[in-house]
């Protein structure tokens, strides 16, 4: 039910006249621009970009977006629609592995250094923000590690030759084309749910599990991310919101033994995710950062003359 009133959402708001949206702009700028801090350090942070661009020959108008994938595109066009259609962008849909060689708007970045020119959005968000409710109490769940996934990168099948003896880890692929040595029942969130330590690892970019694991009560066991999306992976502290894990997971069999010796730990770490996670609820600061970061690439670009107040917001 949820997948298809975000479509019919999407589709009236493309049905309407996209002059309505283009004359709230400036309003939804007002407003914007009298967000706190946190706004104004998280649009940075998604859009790093510092100095003058131009878009590249490749570069499409916003009236011309390619439509597939279809979230990709309504949750840039939810943003885009309030500027002027003929404004240029360059965009990269799906997983995105290397830093573009131009300002580009994409979904994910690799963790590095020199990563300004990967502008940040929060595309598929249906599918990477989706993190239920758990009321189930980390005492009462089940004292094992869960995880289930796609066997389509080298670390995922490390990980289960690591843990396939293990009597407390249930970890395998639900997938058909899974190998019959790595092959494990479906299980949904909610039954992952039950288990006390649920595993996070890469996929082709970033987990997908991420946030709905730190967003529960369950403890979160991961190697350190190497990609980052709206989530802001990098962000996240071992220790701090999550158990890292050794790149051969030697460790697990230890870390889950300490932290069954100290609930009060894994508790602490617990809370400091969920914590995290509660900064992506805010509906109102969510919209605001995503137009500023439109609003940031196309004063940069040269192809708006920034509102006085609204850059100054932006630059603090």
């Amino acid at each position: 039910m949820a997948r298809v009133f975000y479509y019919a959402r999407n589709v009236m708001r493309d049905i309407a006249p996209q002059a309505l949206f283009r004359r709230r702009l400036a309003g939804r700028l007002e407003q914007a621009r009298l967000s706190d801090e946190a706004v104004r350090r998280r649009l940075n942070y998604y859009n790093k970009l510092q100095d003058a661009f131009s878009p590249s020959p490749a570069a499409v108008r916003l009236d011309k977006l390619p439509s597939t994938p279809t979230m990709y595109y309504y949750d840039l066009k939810e943003f885009a629609r309030y500027f002027d259609p003929a404004l240029l962008v360059d965009v990269e849909f799906g997983d995105v592995i290397e830093v573009p060689n131009v300002p580009t708007l994409v979904k994910d970045r690799p963790i590095r250094a020199d990563d300004s020119n990967a502008v940040i959005m929060k595309f598929n968000k249906f599918r990477h923000f989706h993190m239920p409710a758990d009321a189930t109490a980390f005492a009462d769940k089940r004292p094992a590690v869960v995880w289930r996934g796609d066997l389509n990168n080298p670390k995922r099948t490390r990980f289960i030759d690591a843990v396939r003896d293990l009597p407390f880890c249930d970890a395998g692929s639900h997938k058909p084309n899974a190998p019959a040595e790595y092959s494990k029942p479906f299980l949904s969130i909610s039954q992952q749910l039950r288990y006390r330590y649920i595993v996070s690892l890469e996929g082709n970019d970033v987990a997908t599990n991420l946030k709905w694991i730190l967003n529960s009560t369950s403890l979160c066991l991961m190697p350190p991310p190497t990609y980052e999306t709206w989530f802001a992976e990098k962000q996240l502290e071992a220790g701090v919101h999550y158990v890292p894990l050794a790149p051969d997971f030697a460790d697990i069999t230890d870390k889950v033994r300490y932290f069954e010796q100290h609930p009060a730990e894994a508790q602490r770490i617990i809370a400091a995710a969920n914590a995290y996670c509660r900064q992506f609820s805010n509906e109102q600061d969510e919209q605001a950062i995503s137009l500023l970061v439109l609003y940031k690439y196309f004063a940069l670009s040269g192809q708006i003359e920034p509102d006085p107040e609204v850059w100054r917001f932006i630059q603090g």
